[in-house]
């Protein structure tokens, strides 16, 4: 271990335990989506100062040295105190790079998530190489030196070659040892994630931002789940398409809603591409809960109940309050779906809720 390496790792504690501590205001604000790289995301921590050591010249001399009387000023003139001047402290922000898959162990920690259980038909066997022995045979890359070394000593001890006077070890092409794999199959789950928005003209800006910061946090808690994680977008207002992220995060739209238009073409991708037997799917439907007439909630229902719920890991509806809104779909869905544990029903009326959202739709670990 080196020396930095116990300083390092405590500095790390310290990181998590102000992370954890931040981590509403973290998720509230939004902040974090706009640091993300591929692997891991920028963390401001404006409560933690670094020491560090700066270097002088050496022509400056030390302390109490050079001319002058007792009580002059330091340094070059200096100018009389004004109105533009601050007199407080300046707040240090130090940014921090978190790996994706720590964030992700923190949020779980903090909502105490449980690790989730992959549907057992939806494993698909991959192969594997595992390293598993040594041969006389192989490739220079997979020479193994310590055994080819080992050998060449007790080639040269058992011949009478071996000076101990001078202890030279010359390994022969014989003496020569590899790596050796074997090719295995093993299970590996794969999950997609389908995610629905409403994006006709109730659902305002801050409504879509709530949507994206909730997501972020959803992708970053199911990507340390699953080895494989594939992201669909659809969007919908009286009818639907499949985009990319920006545009399903962004697009401004309006007209009517008619969300039986996302399901059917949710139930269409699903068919095409993401074979129940082969992935874990997630729906993850957003809405404000207007929903055009009493006849296409009918259809929603049929919808996912002979073609949604019996493909899906969860089917989770988020309500995201709006000025606009009904709010009737969430009713709608609570009185047909009382008791079955597949369909993740939440209300958030704020970003101050999408933790507890995100509680609902992951703290059952399906």
């Amino acid at each position: 271990m080196r020396k930095i390496d116990p300083d390092a790792n405590r500095f790390r504690k310290i990181v998590r335990g102000k992370i954890r501590e931040n981590l509403k205001q973290y998720v509230s604000q939004g902040e974090l989506i706009a640091r993300q790289g591929k692997k891991s995301v920028s963390v401001p921590l404006p409560q933690i100062d670094l020491p560090n050591f700066r270097f002088g010249q050496a022509d400056q001399g030390g302390v109490g040295q050079g001319e002058g009387d007792e009580g002059d000023p330091l340094g070059a003139e200096q100018a009389e105190p004004g109105p533009e001047a601050g007199d407080q402290p300046g707040e240090h922000v130090l940014e921090v790079d978190v790996n994706l898959e720590e964030l992700a162990e923190i949020l779980g920690e903090e909502l105490e998530l449980p690790n989730i259980e992959p549907r057992g038909s939806s494993s698909i066997l991959v192969e594997k190489d595992k390293y598993t022995g040594i041969t006389r045979n192989g490739p220079e890359s997979l020479r193994h030196f310590r055994r080819t070394f080992k050998q060449a000593l007790r080639r040269q001890i058992s011949s009478g070659s071996y000076n101990k006077e001078n202890p030279v070890v010359t390994p022969h092409r014989e003496d020569r040892r590899y790596r050796s794999w074997n090719t295995s199959k093993v299970p590996q789950s794969n999950a997609v994630i389908l995610y629905m928005m409403d994006v006709s003209g109730s659902m305002g800006n801050e409504q879509k931002e709530i949507v994206r910061i909730e997501s972020f946090w959803l992708d970053t808690w199911l990507r340390s789940q699953y080895e494989n994680l594939e992201t669909r977008y659809i969007i919908h207002d009286a009818k639907a398409k499949v985009v990319d992220a920006h545009t399903f995060f962004h697009i401004r739209e309006s007209g009517g809603t008619k969300i039986s238009s996302a399901y059917n073409l949710a139930r269409d991708l699903i068919q095409k591409e993401f074979s129940p037997e082969e992935w874990n799917i997630y729906l993850f439907h957003f809405s404000d809960g207007d929903n055009w007439g009493g006849d296409d909630t009918t259809h929603c229902l049929d919808l996912l109940n002979s073609e949604l719920l019996p493909a899906v890991n969860v089917f989770c509806y988020g309500q995201v309050k709006s000025a606009y809104g009904s709010g009737q779909f969430i009713k709608d869905l609570r009185q047909a779906y009382q008791e079955n544990e597949k369909v993740l029903l939440s209300e958030i009326n704020s970003r101050d809720e999408i933790l507890p959202s995100i509680k609902t739709f992951l703290g059952k670990g399906h």
